[in-house]
């Protein structure tokens, strides 16, 4: 936040715990409007958590809790906002799925939740569309904070899930933020419903180990 200050730009934070509740949500929504003068034009669903469970040890509490957090915030959330969008006639909806939705590992509750945000990508964008509302989705593959010295950080475990893709690495966040960023101009103001895979190749391209 201090960054976009520093470089002349407007930020705010507002906290907020979305604990999956409409209400939460909805509080959510009437805050930012407040922060924003009254309207919201862009809105990043990006707010997830990942169990470390598998299927079998996954108790109730940790399963109602990811699909609260992963699913049902980000529809609440959309809910809140987007009729208002509607209302004015254009604006942006950018949700975080992943590349487990659609290639599979051993992760079925998290990969699930994604796979339910592609889906509802899709459904919003015909539901808000019409009205003016771009509604997409963004897919990242592997992501990779910089390390603080520059470096790579070291051989990752995470490297060898991008062994024999076209990237060959792992990407970093900001490969996520130009695609969020392009989604929400209007240089995407033809793009609707779609699923951007930021994920160097990984879902799209035969992989060839090394």
């Amino acid at each position: 936040m201090e960054q976009i200050r520093a470089a002349g730009g407007r930020a705010d934070f507002v906290r907020a715990n979305l604990d999956g509740s409409a209400q939460a949500s909805a509080d959510l929504a009437t805050e930012a409007r407040r922060v924003l003068g009254g309207r919201v034009d862009i809105l990043v669903n990006n707010a997830g958590i990942f169990p470390r469970s598998t299927t079998a040890t996954t108790d109730e509490a940790t399963f109602d809790e990811v699909y609260a957090v992963n699913v049902k915030a980000p529809y609440f959330l959309t809910g809140a906002i987007a009729p208002a969008m509607a209302d004015a006639g254009q604006g942006a909806i950018i949700n975080l799925g992943s590349w487990i939705a659609r290639l599979g590992i051993a992760s079925a509750l998290y990969s699930s939740t994604k796979g339910a945000v592609e889906t509802l990508t899709r459904a919003w964008a015909a539901e808000f569309g019409p009205a003016g509302v771009r509604v997409n989705a963004i897919s990242p593959g592997v992501i990779r904070a910089p390390h603080p010295d520059g470096s790579d950080g070291g051989r990752h475990p995470a490297e060898q899930m991008m062994r024999g893709t076209p990237a060959g690495r792992s990407g970093t966040p900001d490969a996520v933020a130009h695609a969020a960023v392009y989604l929400a101009s209007d240089e995407a103001a033809f793009v609707h419903g779609t699923v951007i895979d930021v994920d160097g190749g990984r879902t799209s391209v035969a992989v060839i180990a090394s």
